[in-house]
């Protein structure tokens, strides 16, 4: 049986990276949970048939509240599951926590610069702080894990 020492600043780096993807998704559980008791969908959909009105070759979907959910639910369950790899430094998830810590970047900013925007809190808003600090946690310890495997 071998034994596979690692410096210990590797391990504290793959740690951080892995807390880090996993408090993410639990913010993208609470923003999911802010999102549908604040009505989201009421603001989403109208939007988007605003949208396929002006630029009908863009294949923007609508959603009933179910279906929405339980896509959004299955997104959180597996974005939670894949946070295994990222304790154990796996370096596929150097490009996923790129693009999940980006995407939910841009996700809680854009509620926050449309409720600014509209003049009133937009469903979704109250857990977008939470959404940005967590996106940025995890950026930057991707960012340090990747300095660190490299």
């Amino acid at each position: 049986m071998a034994i596979h020492l690692r410096p210990p600043n590797e391990l504290n780096e793959r740690s951080s990276y892995g807390w880090a993807w996993l408090t993410l998704c639990l913010a993208l559980a609470l923003h999911v949970t802010d999102e549908a008791l604040t009505d989201f969908l009421s603001v989403y959909n109208p939007t988007v048939l605003a949208i396929r009105q002006r630029l009908p070759f863009l294949p923007v979907p609508t959603f009933t509240f179910w279906v929405w959910l339980a896509v959004l639910i299955a997104a959180v369950i597996v974005l939670g599951a894949l946070s295994v790899f990222a304790f154990r430094g796996s370096k596929r998830m150097v490009v996923l926590g790129y693009i999940f810590g980006i995407c939910m970047l841009v996700n809680g900013l854009q509620h926050i610069a449309f409720s600014v925007y509209m003049r009133r809190l937009m469903p979704g808003v109250y857990s977008s702080p939470l959404l940005v600090v967590c996106s940025i946690y995890l950026l930057r310890s991707v960012r340090r894990s990747e300095r660190t495997a490299g």
